[in-house]
């Protein structure tokens, strides 16, 4: 195994825990939330997908799924096109409303795509590349994709933990 699969193995990860954490739920369930300040799986889904899509997007030198495909538009979030839900209050967390799971595993799918096309094809000292030289030491191509997958699989995690709370 290269390290290409493995890096499309870790984010086809992703995908799955996704995708049981939201297929089959209601909008209420959706956005449900246990307590009053916490995260619902609309909002974990969106923010992990969002950030894939910008960090991605942003090494790979390509427009964000987000607004090429016009999901901003679908989702109709009262937040800046460029917002991945960095630093969100409460309020905005309850802003994340979403009706069908479907608009959340179709962005979040197309998210993927584009990943996995793109990391597909990575190889020799690809992920030795400076992607960030704004940190000591200086973020290379193969720490900002190990930080894109640690923070989704951790709000994928949370996502599937609220499902449980909600179902039983």
């Amino acid at each position: 195994m290269n390290v290409a699969d493995l890096l499309v193995d870790g984010f086809g990860r992703i995908q799955e825990v996704v995708h049981q954490s939201v297929d089959g739920l209601t909008g209420d369930q959706l956005t449900a939330r246990p307590g009053p300040d916490a995260n619902s799986i609309a909002w974990l889904v969106w923010h992990l997908t969002r950030v894939q899509d910008d960090h991605v997007a942003d090494v790979a030198g390509t427009e964000q799924i987000w607004t090429a495909h016009d999901w901003h538009r679908r989702f109709g979030l009262p937040f800046p096109p460029a917002d991945t839900g960095y630093a969100h209050s409460s309020a905005d967390v309850a802003a994340v409303q979403v009706d069908d799971p479907k608009l959340l595993t179709g962005y979040y799918d197309a998210v993927h795509e584009h990943t996995v096309a793109w990391v597909g094809g990575l190889g020799g000292s690809a992920l030795d590349r400076v992607v960030d030289d704004g940190w000591d030491p200086p973020v290379t191509l193969g720490v900002r994709l190990i930080s894109v997958l640690s923070d989704d699989l951790q709000h994928a995690g949370q996502a599937a933990y609220v499902r449980g709370l909600l179902l039983g």
